[in-house]
């Protein structure tokens, strides 16, 4: 893994890595990979219209509209209420954060704070 991850940074082809720590870890095989994914989103380093769009609107609906299929898959095979709505509920920890992520990022926006808190509703349901 770390091998592949070596020669992705050196063809540019991996994320932009913003913070030293993430390198010497890269550079001692610690992967983090998460860190890439959160942090320029939280940091404010992730355009507006990326993170509103692509990772807020249609990867966040893609995974909420997952989670009530397995949701909905396991009370259909008999699974107790109780894991279904777990189930459903599993990706609320992600829309929150990319819900402060977009709220945070945007400036005095109306229009996307009104589309994120809108879609987080919506996610709340579906």
């Amino acid at each position: 893994m770390g091998f592949l991850l070596a020669h992705a940074l050196a063809l540019g082809s991996a994320p932009r890595i913003y913070d030293e720590n993430v390198r010497a870890c890269i550079r001692k095989k610690y992967v983090i990979l998460p860190v890439w994914f959160f942090r320029p989103r939280w940091h404010g380093q992730i355009p507006l219209a990326v993170l509103l769009w692509r990772d807020t609107v249609c990867v966040g609906t893609l995974i909420n509209l997952v989670a009530s299929f397995l949701a909905l898959a396991a009370l259909a095979l008999g699974a107790h209420t109780g894991l279904a709505v777990a189930l459903h509920f599993a990706p609320m920890p992600y829309n929150i954060f990319l819900l402060a992520a977009v709220l945070r990022l945007q400036a005095d926006n109306t229009c996307t704070t009104i589309i994120a808190v809108a879609w987080f509703l919506v996610m709340l349901v579906i």
